[in-house]
């Protein structure tokens, strides 16, 4: 097991950081060279691929753009998402997911759809880009999440979990339209990736251990399944030629970017600027949840050395951003970490060196396996109907981890209050709001209580 110094890894010692090629900040792995290949992660990732795909009717309905289009937009980014454990970044990425109704309303109730629209879009995501290189060369990321006080830590991971499950229960939400699929493929979720009766019944039964692998694999098959019985969703139409989706360049280039439509006004970029700080503000809550998940797995893992550097993660975001606004501006944001995901690789990391060999193993495996499938026309076509309801689960499971992580930080009575003022805050009036209210509380209650304990000290020590 873990504890053991048995090493079950070819390519390092009981103890190491994972191999790579060094270059500056940077830290280069290739499946197969510096990791091993996970099976269990790249299953998933041919399924899971439903939640990326599910970017297709945000992209369609704001920007106007054709399915072909759209699918295209995902396969260019899916392949964007590889250069995290690719750079070094021991993470599974994703979307800026709780800041997508911001953007949209950014965009919707300002430009008019077609090229106005997309030059807010470029100008926005290239801003957010920029904002993350600046920390990230600065070095101004890992000092924030530093700096920052822990309630307040706590209370942006609460805030982003209360929104994800609000987000789906509100008047409009998908909870209302699809309540069967979602109720079932959820609870399948949430018993096989955190129920302590579903791990024990795990070390004692092989088939049900073998499923247990697999995160959230179970949950969007039973989804798959139960959605068109119930008739909630229509029976997949499968297209099995041509296999693979060849991106649509010519009408990208044309319609999307700024080679093709001109580049934003200076009174676009100006306008954006805003929503882009509270784009990142949001952002934020992802490097904490990153700490926080990749440290839990670290203790519990002393034959691997994982490091998560703030600054990296900055960098690589920006660097897909910035192409992103240059190529295919995309609604959902360049995130650095997919929560549900992450956090499922980190289940199963957990269980031994002989589970998973590196976590760049799960971590790898996953992300090169969405971008295959997302290109791959069969599988792209038989989920193109459960794309809602996946989004749904990987958005529930996310709330479930974000608030269970924010609790687990919080380290007396206080925090924990501060947390869920200022997460209720920030998931019903936003992020600024949200921080506003958490750092005005932490020096209000926490920090001064602090200071008046310490004189208090100082003065019965004169006394004496």
């Amino acid at each position: 097991m873990a504890n053991e110094k048995v090493c079950y890894s070819r390519y390092r010692k009981w103890g190491e950081v994972q191999p790579c090629w060094k270059v500056g900040i940077f830290k280069i792995r290739l499946p197969f060279v510096h990791y091993a290949w996970s099976v269990p992660e790249m299953l998933q990732g041919l399924l899971m691929c439903a939640t990326c795909l599910g970017a297709i009717p945000v992209l369609t309905e704001v920007l106007g753009v054709e399915y072909g289009v759209a699918l295209s937009m995902v396969i260019i980014n899916g392949f964007l998402y590889n250069l995290h454990v690719l750079l070094g970044d021991p993470v599974v990425p994703g979307w800026i997911t709780p800041a997508i109704p911001i953007i949209t309303a950014f965009l919707t109730n300002g430009y008019a759809i077609g090229p106005d629209r997309t030059h807010a879009l470029i100008a926005l995501q290239m801003e957010v880009g920029i904002i993350f290189l600046v920390f990230g060369i600065t070095g101004l990321g890992a000092k924030v999440i530093d700096i920052v006080p822990n309630s307040v830590k706590a209370g942006v991971l609460m805030g982003g979990g209360i929104a994800s499950v609000i987000g789906e229960f509100k008047s409009g939400g998908r909870f209302g339209i699809y309540p069967i699929g979602i109720t079932v493929g959820l609870l399948v979720a949430y018993f096989c990736l955190f129920s302590p009766q579903f791990a024990y019944i795990r070390k004692n039964n092989k088939f049900i251990n073998a499923i247990g692998k697999f995160g959230m694999l179970p949950a969007i098959i039973i989804a798959v399944i139960v959605g068109p019985l119930v008739g909630e969703i229509a029976i997949p139409d499968i297209t099995w030629w041509p296999l693979f989706k060849v991106p649509e360049f010519g009408n990208i280039i044309s319609q999307l970017t700024p080679f093709g439509i001109g580049f934003p006004t200076a009174a676009t970029f100006i306008a954006a600027i805003p929503t882009a700080v509270v784009v990142y503000i949001i952002a934020f809550g992802d490097f904490v949840t990153s700490e926080a998940l990749l440290h839990h797995a670290d203790v519990a893992r002393p034959d691997e050395v994982l490091e998560f550097d703030a600054n990296r993660s900055n960098l690589i975001s920006g660097i897909r951003n910035v192409v992103m606004s240059l190529t295919c501006p995309y609604t959902q944001m360049c995130g650095p970490l997919w929560a549900a995901v992450t956090a499922a690789v980190s289940q199963r990391y957990e269980e031994g060196p002989e589970a998973m060999e590196s976590f760049y193993s799960g971590a790898g495996s996953f992300r090169w396996s969405t971008f295959v499938a997302v290109s791959l026309m069969p599988i792209s076509s038989l989920l193109q109907p459960v794309l809602p309801i996946a989004l749904s689960m990987t958005l529930m499971v996310q709330g479930f981890i974000c608030t269970r992580l924010g609790m687990e930080m919080c380290e007396d009575e206080n925090e924990r209050g501060i947390c869920g003022v200022m997460g209720s805050v920030l998931a019903i009036k936003g992020a600024a709001w949200g921080l506003a209210v958490g750092l005005l509380l932490h020096f209000l209650l926490h920090f001064y209580s602090k200071n008046k304990a310490a004189a208090k000290a100082a003065s019965a020590g004169i006394k004496e």
